[in-house]
């Protein structure tokens, strides 16, 4: 049973469906099935619909609608896509994630509703539209952008009421079944809206009406409480106004559209607003007068609303840029609000010990409150306090981009942070690779968002050399080290120790971190990379810690690997430095960790199966073949042979990893984040920092499962 079942409803726009079908193909979360359900096998979209199911067996053609579409499925969550919708990248990643965080704090979810954006048909700036709470009673959910579990819809026998344009019935149903929702605040679906010629045809009139209907129909049958009835006619009516004002010469729809008004009303309810009376009454004439007189839609004044708090937000924000900066205020944000991790917070530790007076602030999304420490004062991104402290602080450090609306202030100090050594091509030199230029959106943006940066933190020249070209812009470079990485120069072996008991490694195994990164293309794990046999055909000798979530769906096999002790899941640790200092040897692909895990000086093994492709798709600044940090295995069994044999450990590994530390760890030696707060926020020159301790003297933490002395690293 997989995951996913993805349903593309398959109709008349043929030109759209690659779009579509492709980027469900290329997710990097591998467990799923796309049916094409096609109404028209013969038609121009129904053929380039056979030509996918014909060259990728995850295609199911099916002959029907979204309902023939729904009685195929397998998947445990269904997804219903049209031919103008494409998942971004990651998007069932980060929707089997929510999933799994959902059920381990209370139980399966029914319907998750999702992050995404309309792209209108002239191709205009897109605006994310997310979801901030779980309402399960609400109907104005599109079902292009929700995730349903299957089970759920079966238990309830929901199916798409007939006709075209059902979706509003068929949230009023689902709505009426009260499942459990949750939200995603992550962008997942892109629709990319069609143009409508003038006018409103009088059958989708009739349509809505008709989906108005059955769900308040059934809403009487089922005695639904006040409340909710109340809520589900004020969100159905107010859908039927919109659609109302937009063709008002329809008098056979108003005059329906106002008996609809008077049986359904819930007894006692105030309809506020001249328009709703008007439609009650049926007086279609003044309805009309009153639209023609510039009434504004329910929409409009949803709209109007968002654009109030907007602006609210923007005067705010305008209103403390005229104050004078706070000299000793700084912020810190990592990964987009997701936490306090990284290069930030490990400067942000370190600026409360030595820069005392600096009031440090760190940024997060609201979900991320309950997490942060309790000595670390926290304020929501897009909230009052942000906008204020964005407005006024002297010194900003993130390691990814601030949002574009934020100003860089004359006499304000912008550190980016970055959060790893590139291996792929990176900023603009991305242009040249088509799939990862789309993904990335507009590189215009994204040089304004890098002239905002006053300092660029690298932790080896390659990096500066990197940043100086994919960034094209007038900051200067510190060549400090990353500060995420002063942790294995000054953890104690106690602590490494203490580490692996909380995650339940043996003291007498060898444990190895498995840690693969993102594709920009499809693969199949799965079928290229059998974990279970993996860890089976180790040997008792070793554990796997696997830093990978897409791994373990539905695998009853990996399931018995984590009963048998082989296997333990670390994904969900927040404390990367955490899992490497518990480790013994890292196993990766791609990923950046390796430069990272290299200052430790334990072996690293390269898994490159797939680097051909992966150099050709994504674009890599040096051949990790010729330079790798250790063995390179290029099929599974000889993964297995060099962890069996011993050669992850042997003179040749420690030889390749010499050479690569040399390269990419000059400047990580413990004390990055101190060259960091005293360079910034204490403003020594730089010859008052502290000197950088040659690699050969440099003594890391030694790994757990290895016997040897703490003597000076070679």
């Amino acid at each position: 049973m997989p995951r996913f079942s993805i349903i593309v409803t398959v109709q008349d726009i043929a030109g759209r469906l690659p779009t579509a079908l492709d980027a469900v193909l290329a997710q990097s979360f591998t467990d799923f099935e796309l049916i094409a359900a096609c109404e028209a096998p013969g038609s121009p979209a129904g053929t380039v619909a056979a030509e996918y199911a014909g060259r990728d067996p995850r295609v199911v053609l099916v002959t029907g609608s979204r309902d023939a579409g729904l009685g195929a499925a397998t998947g445990t969550y269904l997804l219903f896509l049209e031919a103008g919708d494409a998942l971004t990248p990651g998007a069932l990643a980060a929707a089997d994630a929510r999933l799994r965080e959902a059920r381990e704090a209370g139980g399966e979810t029914d319907v998750l509703r999702l992050g995404h954006e309309r792209v209108p048909w002239w191709e205009g700036e897109a605006e994310p539209e997310l979801f901030e709470d779980a309402d399960p009673t609400d109907v104005r959910l599109p079902v292009w952008a929700t995730a349903y579990r299957r089970a759920f819809l079966r238990e309830h026998g929901l199916a798409f009421p007939e006709g075209r344009g059902t979706d509003l019935g068929w949230a009023g149903l689902v709505a009426l079944a009260s499942g459990r929702t949750e939200v995603l605040d992550t962008v997942c679906v892109r629709r990319t809206e069609r143009r409508r010629s003038g006018g409103t045809p009088t059958r989708e009139q009739a349509e809505l009406l008709d989906q108005v209907e059955l769900v308040l129909d059934r809403a009487a049958a089922r005695g639904l409480p006040e409340d909710r009835l109340r809520a589900l006619f004020g969100q159905l009516f107010a859908e039927v106004l919109d659609r109302a004002a937009g063709s008002p010469r329809d008098r056979a729809f108003l005059r329906r559209a106002g008996r609809l008004h008077r049986r359904h009303r819930p007894a006692g309810l105030r309809t506020p607003g001249v328009r709703n009376r008007l439609l009650r009454f049926g007086a279609s004439t003044a309805f009309r007068t009153l639209v023609a007189l510039g009434g504004r839609t329910a929409r409009a004044r949803a709209y109007a609303a968002r654009t109030t708090v907007r602006w609210r937000r923007a005067l705010t924000y305008a209103w403390h840029l005229r104050r004078p900066l706070d000299e000793n205020l700084a912020v810190f944000a990592a990964y987009w609000g997701r936490g306090y991790a990284c290069n930030p917070a490990a400067v942000h530790r370190t600026a409360r010990e030595l820069a005392p007076h600096i009031r440090s602030v760190f940024l997060v999304k609201e979900k991320e409150l309950p997490h942060m420490p309790a000595d670390v004062e926290s304020v929501v991104i897009g909230s009052r306090r942000y906008w204020q402290v964005m407005a006024r602080a002297k010194y900003t450090f993130n390691n990814v981009n601030f949002e574009t609306a934020v100003r860089k202030r004359p006499g304000t100090v912008h550190v980016q942070t970055h959060h790893g050594t590139p291996l792929k091509r990176m900023g603009v030199d991305q242009i040249e690779y088509r799939a990862v230029a789309a993904a990335t959106g507009s590189f215009g943006r994204l040089m304004q968002r890098v002239d905002r940066w006053d300092l660029s933190l690298s932790s080896n020249a390659h990096s500066t050399e990197v940043w100086s070209g994919a960034y094209p812009s007038a900051f200067s470079h510190l060549e400090y080290g990353y500060p995420r990485n002063d942790r294995f120069h000054t953890a104690e072996p106690g602590e490494v120790a203490a580490i692996r008991e909380r995650l339940g490694v043996p003291a007498d195994r060898v444990a190895l971190l498995y840690a693969p990164t993102y594709r920009d293309y499809p693969r199949d794990v799965s079928a290229q990379f059998d974990l279970a046999r993996f860890c089976a055909e180790l040997g008792e000798e070793f554990v796997v810690l696997l830093r990978a979530h897409y791994f373990l769906d539905g695998n009853a096999d990996l399931r018995q690997a984590v009963a048998d002790g082989r296997l333990i899941d670390v994904t969900s640790l927040r404390e990367t430095e955490d899992v490497c200092l518990a480790s013994d040897a890292l196993i990766t692909d791609y990923s950046s960790i390796m430069f990272d895990y290299a200052n430790l000086d334990r072996p690293i093994v390269t898994y490159a199966d797939d680097w051909d492709v992966y150099r050709d798709t994504r674009g890599v600044y040096f051949d990790l073949l010729a330079e790798p940090p250790g063995h390179v295995a290029r099929t599974q069994d000889e993964l297995l042979r060099v962890l069996t044999s011993g050669a992850w450990a042997d003179e040749r590994s420690a030889g390749l990893r010499a050479r690569f530390r040399e390269r990419f760890c000059a400047f990580d030696d413990g004390r990055a984040a101190e060259r960091v707060v005293r360079r910034v926020l204490l403003g020594q020159p730089e010859e008052e920092l502290p000197p950088l301790i040659p690699l050969r003297e440099r003594l890391p933490v030694p790994a757990a499962a290895v016997s040897r002395p703490r003597t000076p690293a070679h």
